[in-house]
């Protein structure tokens, strides 16, 4: 099975899959474009770089697919989370149309690279569903449909009845042409393609430091370094960056599950409630038994909070369980639970494109909101039509150095940002409890030691670690993640494991070790 480094539990595309053979950087190397971080936005945008003659290496921590590409449910989507009413508020009708033709586009670009290079990741195109709960009203669709309508993105039409009507007995809005895949089989594929045609993927290499100008330098624990023209760091949230886009976006865990049902039960198709927190629908195709399919999967998301800022994430399961089992009866057993992280742009869309305040030569991509999959195909595209000095439609409106604060947007901006001012308070409460003397195994909690916060971890021996709760980022209180086995950090969401060592960032370094 792949393994993670982002987390305790276990996704649907974790099993059975086999990344290609690799190794950590055991030398200092050069190339025309170092890219930080082997999830899909970093191995898209190898690969496409790769066929412009570019000579690429690719650096990870951990291994191919270990962040949060493994913990996606791969909706492959242009119907954004956030509704495309809403993006026409802030970044007009012309920036919400091309939002709407590069989700598109990104769809067909993984479509083309699935047909080109043959690789088998059960890549489909199917329907989208907006529906709504009982408690919503009709004219919010209505809305949406005359707002998508709006920039021309007339395919989408109302239909009267939702094709799993268990979930809604009332009208949806049908946007065509989506689709699914397997991401770990297609990332799969695309690493092994890239490793055959020169290109160098080195995981267990963590990059410690950033150099930029004329030409960038990185460089790893291990003190290796990469020596670039063009650096592009495609970790979740950059590890790049100390402060600037941290303030632009906020870090929240999704939760998801994915139950055996029988084969053809559920009908395909993406769908989405118009609730907060709200759900998302998709069904996995089984294998085939002597020809025959006997069950599916069945895969339920949704229940998001901010990063840090659950004291029980275990609820947020059973809210989703209780959720599914009330509107699909055919449920025949739990196969997997797991979480995610996500990145909310405080404007609804992705940060892709140069660095706010570096060199021309730094790149970035962020803020993928909850559509992951096409925002890091976006990410391959665009950067690569900016490393290639082409113009690309979509580069102003991903840009991330842009500042689109209306009345909705300023107000989002001040709340997030007074949320990550309230976590500080952390430093002056007592702690999750007095002592850790009661801590049961495999499980932690925040205590206090005179002036300090030290974050306790019991391991299934009944041994305790102590390591400091200061992240090593920007100096919040590490939460404990009972779901995950992590410490998070509920300011900018940089995450570490039981024993303080570091999974994500923003930050680059492990926990500090306790005070005596």
């Amino acid at each position: 099975m792949l393994k993670s480094d982002t987390g305790n539990t276990v996704s649907c595309w974790m099993p059975e899959v086999k990344m290609p053979a690799t190794k950590s950087l055991e030398n200092d190397i050069a190339c025309d474009v170092c890219i930080v971080g082997a999830g899909l936005a970093g191995l898209t945008t190898a690969y496409l770089l790769q066929k412009e003659g570019k000579s690429v290496v690719v650096l990870d921590k951990g291994p191919i697919g270990g962040g949060e590409t493994g913990r996606t449910t791969a909706h492959l989507s242009d119907a954004l989370d956030d509704r495309y009413d809403k993006i026409i508020q802030v970044h007009g009708e012309k920036g919400a149309k091309l939002a709407a033709e590069s989700h598109a586009a990104a769809i067909d670009k993984i479509e083309e690279i699935v047909k080109k290079e043959n690789i088998d990741c059960d890549f489909q195109r199917t329907n989208g569903y907006l529906f709504l709960l009982p408690s919503d009203r009709e004219d919010e669709l209505d809305k949406e449909l005359e707002a998508t309508h709006k920039i021309g993105y007339t395919e989408v039409i109302k239909l009267q009845h939702n094709p799993i009507q268990t979930l809604s007995e009332g009208p949806v809005l049908c946007f065509p042409d989506q689709g699914q895949f397997h991401p770990m089989k297609y990332l799969a594929g695309l690493a092994q393609i890239i490793l055959d045609n020169g290109g160098h993927i080195n995981t267990d290499s963590q990059v410690h430091s950033f150099e930029s100008g004329l030409i960038t330098r990185v460089q790893t624990l291990n003190k290796h370094t990469v020596t670039a023209n063009n650096l592009v760091v495609c970790t979740n949230t950059p590890v790049n960056d100390w402060v600037t886009m941290h303030t632009k976006q906020a870090p929240y865990r999704t939760y998801v599950l994915a139950y055996h049902i029988p084969h053809d039960s559920v009908p395909e198709g993406l769908f989405w409630d118009n609730s907060d927190p709200y759900h998302y629908i998709r069904t996995m195709r089984g294998k085939a038994t002597e020809g025959k399919i006997e069950q599916d999967l069945l895969i339920v998301g949704g229940e998001d909070h901010k990063t840090g800022q659950d004291e029980n994430p275990e609820e947020r399961f059973n809210c989703l369980d209780e959720w599914a089992r009330q509107h699909f009866n055919m449920i025949k057993s739990e196969a997997y639970r797991w979480s995610g992280q996500v990145m909310e742009p405080v404007d609804y869309l992705a940060f892709i494109g140069r660095n706010p305040g570096d060199s021309e030569n730094v790149f970035i991509a962020t803020g993928d909101s909850g559509h992951g999959m096409t925002h890091a195909t976006i990410a391959g595209i665009l950067i690569t039509d900016l490393i290639m000095k082409r113009e690309n439609p979509w580069e102003t409106l991903y840009d991330p150095a842009r500042i689109s604060l209306n009345v909705t947007t300023a107000g989002e901006f001040m709340k997030e940002n007074l949320n990550v001012a309230q976590q500080y308070t952390d430093w002056v409460t007592p702690g999750d409890a007095p002592t850790a003397e009661s801590l049961l195994p495999e499980t932690g909690c925040v205590i206090r030691k005179g002036m300090s916060k030290v974050a306790v971890y019991c391991d299934k021996d009944g041994v305790q670690h102590e390591r400091s709760a200061v992240c090593s980022h920007l100096g919040c209180i590490v939460h404990w993640n009972n779901v995950e086995k992590s410490w998070d950090c509920p300011c900018h969401g940089s995450r570490f494991d039981a024993l303080g060592k570091l999974m994500s960032g923003p930050a680059l370094s492990d926990l500090g070790p306790a005070e005596k």
